[in-house]
């Protein structure tokens, strides 16, 4: 599947819902599937700076794809990244550079956030293209 068709199937899943509680459900269902952490990698170097509850975020390339962990202890904003690694896990770093995340705003999670959630949301997809863009420039060495 490709970044806008996995997208489309996650405003399909939320567009199904019409109360944001529910919603809100969902993201502590997805959360909750959330693949374990490994403890090892829950260090200061992997806080993403700018969110207000605590959310840990690790990277590696995989034969040419990068592929993101990440955790928080907050269990809507680990349903959010549960939903960009659903998105952009297992992708090329041009793949994950040239994306444009509309789910986002197509759900209506922006608007549903606390500002300071909201601005941790960036900081989440800001963090994985600076990951996207160091294995790029890793790769083309």
């Amino acid at each position: 599947m490709t970044i806008q068709e996995v997208q489309q199937e996650i405003v399909d899943e939320f567009g199904m819902l019409t109360d944001w509680m529910d919603k809100y459900s969902l993201l502590i269902e997805l959360g909750n599937d959330l693949d374990g952490f490994d403890e090892a990698q829950r260090t200061d170097q992997n806080l993403i700076e700018g969110c207000q509850s605590k959310v840990w975020l690790h990277a590696w390339l995989n034969n040419g794809q990068i592929q993101f962990m990440a955790d928080s202890d907050a269990i809507i904003v680990k349903g959010i990244v549960a939903l960009l690694i659903r998105v952009l896990n297992n992708r090329t770093p041009d793949e994950i550079l040239q994306s444009e995340l509309f789910f986002v705003d197509k759900i209506g999670l922006k608007e549903h956030l606390s500002p300071t959630r909201s601005n941790g949301l960036v900081s989440m997809i800001k963090q994985m293209r600076l990951f996207a863009l160091a294995y790029k420039a890793k790769m083309e060495k």
